[in-house]
């Protein structure tokens, strides 16, 4: 019996001392999260690294070369609340997430929105911005047609490759043929060229194309196709930068920050004089 007792007071006594060590386990294990977390690493480098795909409005080229765009306003202010500088790395959209996760940048602010897919792979902040998609078609090539009539072998979309628009038009119009390019601008292209019957693109850029070739181009139908919110993008198990994120943009949405920049960007032409 008092071996027994013995027993059980060291194993009481050995107890108690791993309990008291599991405070001080816990946060080392959160302190090693934290150093190696991205933000961590731009702090110390004095630099945000934000990747991006153009198109417009979200991010384009200025007549004298500079970056413009929604996009670009938010990576800008972004910097500036962290005390850091800002570098904006253009990658091709089909490519843009296998070089986030090759470290090529910190985070992607290009117009992204959440897909199950997608998120097998990245994890998504919470929206700094809200789209939906429309179809603008070349007038001749779909005069009397509607959205359900582009369910055809003999329509021809265009889209850009690796997008949310292409994956949705293969989904919605199964029978129609896909042609896909690297950037949205070759897409509308093939449309003003009649190579193509319609595209599908984030508004505001479907409505503002037929506004610029309204002999041309029209959007067909009133709907919005797949609505969602658009997210800063980041590696997966950064517990850290999601934190972060999605409190500067939780702040930014308060004080009106965002909705100005967007209104600014997708619902007005001021800008349109700074591009081509």
């Amino acid at each position: 019996m008092k071996n027994r007792r013995t027993l059980l007071a060291g194993a009481l006594a050995l107890g108690a001392t791993l309990l008291a060590g599991l405070p001080a386990a816990a946060q080392q294990a959160t302190q090693a999260l934290a150093r190696e977390s991205v933000i961590e690493a731009i702090k110390e480098r004095g630099v945000i690294k934000i990747g991006l795909s153009l198109f417009v409005p979200w991010s384009m080229r200025a007549k004298n070369g500079d970056l413009v765009g929604f996009e670009l306003d938010v990576g800008r202010k972004l910097a500036e609340d962290m005390g850091v500088e800002v570098e904006f790395i253009e990658t091709a959209w089909d490519g843009i997430i296998p070089a986030l996760v090759a470290g090529k940048f910190d985070v992607i602010i290009s117009g992204m929105s959440w897909t199950a897919q997608r998120n097998l792979t990245v994890n998504f902040s919470d929206p700094y911005a809200y789209s939906g998609l429309k179809i603008v078609a070349n007038k001749q090539l779909t005069e009397g047609m509607t959205v359900a009539d582009l369910n055809d072998p003999s329509v021809t979309f265009a889209a850009r490759r690796g997008g949310t628009p292409s994956t949705l038009i293969a989904t919605m119009f199964p029978e129609a043929k896909l042609l896909q390019f690297d950037e949205d601008g070759a897409a509308t292209q093939e449309v003003l060229n009649g190579n193509a019957h319609a595209t599908m693109g984030a508004e505001p850029t479907p409505s503002r194309d037929a506004r610029t070739h309204p002999d041309t181009l029209v959007v067909l139908g009133e709907q919005v196709f797949d609505q969602r919110g658009d997210g800063f993008v980041m590696r997966k198990g950064d517990v850290d930068a999601m934190n972060f994120f999605n409190n500067w943009i939780a702040q930014n949405w308060r004080s009106g920050w965002l909705k100005e920049r967007q209104d600014y960007w997708f619902t007005t032409e001021d800008w349109a004089d700074q591009v081509e």
